[in-house]
């Protein structure tokens, strides 16, 4: 069966999750996730890429993502693969894979949901119970956008610098988005264009990004997601 194509534009942002393999564990030690996002940084420059938030889970990784061209996204990804999986072999004497198949992504309609990824993806560790609060974790990119810790990976992207003025003001409404928990119907929604790798917005916006690269890009499957995604996803 041919793999179903992933769909990136330039300048349109992209919710991107790459998983272990079944589901184990993909960062061992706090080496290892450092080991990522500098291979991150370097590919995000390589490649062209800009990085507004990320999570790095114990099994999995959340990325949001705009690409500068059509294969940047690609490119970045398949570079940290192909540095991180050999360290991870090397350090802990293993073969094989790594990931669960290819990642995950959905292009994100900015207006409507752009922050609200930015939320789904920094709540992982709070949903996951790893953490009661979302500045407790730090493998993410709350600490920077939501009170502002340095962080070389982070650009901010448009809809993020609109909060505010200057950065004391913006880091002060991002933190205000947070103090309500993201409702279980946005939740699912977010989950399942990323499992399908289908646009996430409106009609209108699903539209556009069909005329724009000439082709269907179909539709998220309907119904609850499947037992086992409901945290940290």
């Amino acid at each position: 069966m041919p793999r179903k194509p992933r769909f990136f534009l330039p300048g349109y942002a992209a919710h991107i999750i790459q998983r272990g393999n079944n589901r184990q564990a993909i960062f061992f030690e706090d080496a290892d996730f450092c080991c990522y996002l500098s291979l991150l940084n370097e590919a995000r420059d390589r490649y062209g890429c800009t990085i507004p938030a990320y999570v790095l889970m114990t099994n999995h990784t959340h990325l949001l993502a705009t690409p500068e061209d059509k294969t940047s996204i690609s490119r970045m990804m398949q570079y940290v693969g192909r540095h991180y999986v050999p360290y991870i072999n090397r350090k802990y004497v293993r073969t094989g894979t790594l990931w669960e198949g290819r990642f995950k992504a959905s292009i994100v309609d900015s207006a409507a949901y752009l922050l609200a990824c930015y939320r789904y993806i920094e709540l992982n560790p709070v949903r996951a119970g790893m953490v009661s609060k979302p500045w407790g974790y730090r493998w993410s990119s709350y600490r920077c956008n939501a009170l502002g810790f340095d962080d070389c990976l982070i650009s901010a992207h448009g809809e993020y610098l609109r909060l505010g003025s200057s950065a004391d003001n913006r880091a002060r409404n991002y933190r205000a988005l947070f103090e309500q928990a993201i409702n279980d119907t946005e939740v699912s929604r977010i989950r399942s264009h990323t499992q399908s790798g289908t646009p996430l917005g409106n009609s209108r916006f699903c539209d556009e990004i069909e005329q724009l690269l000439s082709i269907r890009t179909g539709q998220a499957g309907r119904g609850r997601p499947r037992a086992g995604l409901d945290k940290g996803l």
